[in-house]
């Protein structure tokens, strides 16, 4: 069965990205030990990726030229046009995410669709009920301020369904999210 997870790092305050867009504050923990194998096995089981314009703009900027997702059809949800990696499986679009979301599950043929970035696009999937889990890696770092995890309440309560210690300073938090709409 597809599952549709919203697998996200964020500060101890709720914030995925600081108030520039920058995430220096977290790339100082990808050598935590276990945190790039566990990355792997997540993204192994993987079929299709979706992400707000931000979050493209941002993979752009950090690797102009190789697109850090070759394996994986990738759907950018965007207002705007954009640049296009060459060789890239890409589709930019503008449509609801509703309708996205049939098309990333056939395509995912079994395995999972993550929602690589975008508080405010994984808050629209859950408005509509189309998240399944929220993976959520937590580093001890306090922002005050930035790109919140999710910018929006869900109606419903989470259940924790798992919890991973990464060394000494860094967990993840494994949350199931009820099928259900929430308000934005």
């Amino acid at each position: 069965m597809t599952l549709t997870q919203y697998f996200v790092a964020s500060s101890i305050d709720g914030y995925i990205a600081d108030p520039a867009g920058s995430l220096d504050w977290l790339t100082q923990f990808q050598d935590v030990p276990g945190v790039g194998e566990h990355y792997e096995r997540f993204l192994a089981g993987v079929g299709a990726l979706a992400m707000g314009a931000a979050t493209y703009e941002f993979l752009l900027a950090e690797q102009p030229d190789a697109w850090p997702y070759p394996d994986h059809r990738s759907w950018v949800f965007t207002h705007r046009e954009l640049p296009v990696v060459p060789g890239a499986d890409l589709v930019l679009t503008a449509a609801d995410v509703t309708e996205v979301h049939t098309q990333m599950v056939a395509h995912a043929a079994g395995k999972n669709v993550w929602l690589v970035g975008g508080g405010e696009l994984a808050a629209q999937f859950a408005a509509r009920g189309l998240i399944d889990e929220i993976w959520l890696g937590v580093a001890p770092v306090v922002l005050g301020g930035g790109a919140p995890v999710l910018p929006h309440r869900l109606a419903q309560n989470l259940e924790l369904t798992d919890v991973t210690r990464f060394g000494a300073e860094f967990v993840e938090l494994r949350y199931r999210v009820p099928r259900a709409t929430s308000a934005v």
